[in-house]
């Protein structure tokens, strides 16, 4: 999680970091994040889904701070050319996601039989969202307060800004800003770390 949280604190133009926690761990951090904790950082439980959790780190966000950066926890090595990158952007008012052209092509499996391929999704403008998001503040808080339609689901809040109506830009980013979600995941992360250091 500090390897996720770095690039953030240390960088010149972020005011303020929130950080999103579970409950308990919010209530009772452990040590390496209490050390951590004051102006700059602030932890806040989070919510029963991605959304809540997310409008929990806006209300706890300063006024002061007029663009946001939503970030993966998960994901330890981003890059500070592509956070520079969504936050000017942001700054010219329109959303912006870290993404990676897809190089896999890409198959639609049969809604009545999962294991069979219903067809070949043309992949020339397909792009794997990742994180940093960016977004105006007002945008990003206009679009979390937009009342849900039936059947919507939103898994970032990029998807949530289009469905408001605003713009969100794709910035190159590169699949070495992996999300760690598995066991192999977390392998291959030990690997960059290793590297890195």
């Amino acid at each position: 999680m500090l390897r996720a949280l770095r690039p953030f604190t240390a960088h010149p133009d972020v005011a303020q970091v929130v950080l999103v926690l579970p409950p308990a761990d919010a209530a009772a951090p452990p040590a390496f994040l209490a050390e951590l904790r004051g102006e700059g950082l602030v932890l806040v439980p989070g919510g029963e889904e991605r959304s809540d959790s997310v409008a929990a780190g806006l209300a706890a966000l300063g006024r002061e701070c007029t663009v946001v950066l939503v970030h993966d926890g998960a994901r330890p090595f981003v890059d500070r050319a592509v956070i520079d990158e969504v936050i000017r952007h942001a700054r010219q008012g329109e959303g912006a996601i870290a993404a990676v052209p897809l190089s896999d092509t890409v198959k639609e499996a049969d809604a009545g039989e999962p294991n069979r391929v219903a067809r070949t999704v043309p992949r020339e403008r397909l792009w794997r969202a990742q994180t940093p998001q960016g977004f105006p503040r007002e945008l990003l808080v206009r679009a979390h307060g937009r009342p849900a339609l039936d059947g919507e689901a939103f898994t970032d809040d990029a998807s949530l800004v289009e469905a408001s109506g605003g713009i969100v830009r794709l910035v190159l980013d590169s699949s070495r800003n992996l999300k760690i979600t598995t066991v192999e995941d977390f392998a291959l992360a030990e690997l960059l770390a290793g590297a890195a250091e």
